[in-house]
């Protein structure tokens, strides 16, 4: 297929391209290349994209921009392009997220209508369940975002799901789980440690470390979001997690394990916006996409953690499993 990712030089977009060219798709990556982290890391993750013969990338604003560009000959789409962070969603910078997350999907569904498009993948996210669900929930659960963020991803959702339905786009909407490895974000949890680790830097956790989560291999991610684009579950909702959960402290325990260090922590307040539990119940994800996680949390993690000493140097496009 002739496939166009929306977000794709970022951390999970740039894995998801690797493998898509792996399997001999043909690719248009659209960026913009948001100044939230440094540029020099996302042309890393993107430098054998643009390399690659079946590729192009376009920088493009998707809230902005003429879209029908990017369109040319494509016969699906996955819409992985947001702004990211929990924590950073509130108040004046809600404005950029209403825009990277909300208005840029509902372009990019609006240019894909009356297109003869095999599937459309929105990439949602476990924050538009909230801080109501203390164990494991399914797609039926409440969905009560308890940030401005998982209110503009959920958005997102009710406009797939509103295109599926009035235009016969064939969208559907996967909700990822704490999805970690190679490349993660430079804001994000797992990457502090591995580099404070690696650097020898006191950590900051925010709260007691009994907070628990559905660490998620971005490996097992990315098979799922292949199948998603290979099946196209029209009209569908679906978890993507691990299906098992760890507390924050036992993942700082491991991090001590694999990186043969001694983490220098420090506790600070709860954070606005982050939430006590994400616990994906995957059993539709099993039935409709043959989805089976395979990386352990350990395992994750000492390929996170090499990734990390070497620097974040540019990989070639390998196989996430």
């Amino acid at each position: 297929m002739h496939i166009l990712v929306a977000g794709g030089a970022g951390f999970i977009g740039s894995h998801l391209c690797d493998r898509l060219l792996l399997d001999g798709h043909r690719l248009t990556v659209v960026d913009n290349f948001d100044p939230y982290y440094a540029r020099a890391l996302k042309e890393r993750n993107l430098a054998h994209v643009r390399a690659h013969p079946q590729a192009r990338v376009l920088e493009l604003d998707l809230a902005r921009d003429d879209l029908a560009p990017a369109f040319e000959g494509v016969e699906a789409v996955v819409q992985m392009a947001a702004r990211a962070g929990v924590r950073e969603s509130w108040g004046a910078s809600f404005a950029g997220y209403l825009d990277s997350n909300v208005l840029s999907t509902q372009r990019l569904l609006e240019a894909a209508k009356g297109r003869r498009l095999r599937s459309f993948v929105y990439v949602s996210s476990a924050s538009v369940y909230g801080d109501e669900h203390l164990g494991p929930v399914d797609e039926h659960a409440a969905t009560r975002p308890h940030s401005p963020y998982g209110i503009t991803k959920l958005a997102g959702e009710h406009l797939a799901l509103l295109y599926q339905r009035l235009y016969g786009v064939p969208a559907c909407s996967l909700r990822y789980f704490s999805v970690y490895g190679p490349r993660e974000r430079p804001d994000k949890g797992l990457q502090i440690f591995l580099t404070a680790a690696r650097d020898a830097q006191p950590i900051t956790v925010f709260g007691d470390g009994s907070q628990r989560r559905d660490f998620t291999y971005v490996g097992d991610i990315i098979e799922g979001t292949v199948a998603a684009l290979e099946r196209s579950p029209a009209g569908e909702i679906i978890n993507l997690g691990r299906g098992k959960v760890e507390t924050l402290n036992n993942l700082l325990a491991t991090v001590e394990r694999v990186t043969g260090k001694r983490l220098d922590l420090r506790h600070g307040p709860t954070q606005d916006g982050d939430v006590r539990v994400t616990a994906a119940l995957i059993d539709k994800a099993r039935r409709l996409l043959d989805y089976n996680p395979q990386v352990d949390v350990e395992t994750g993690i000492r390929r996170q953690w090499q990734h990390v000493l070497d620097g974040a140097a540019p990989q070639g496009p390998t196989r996430t499993r």
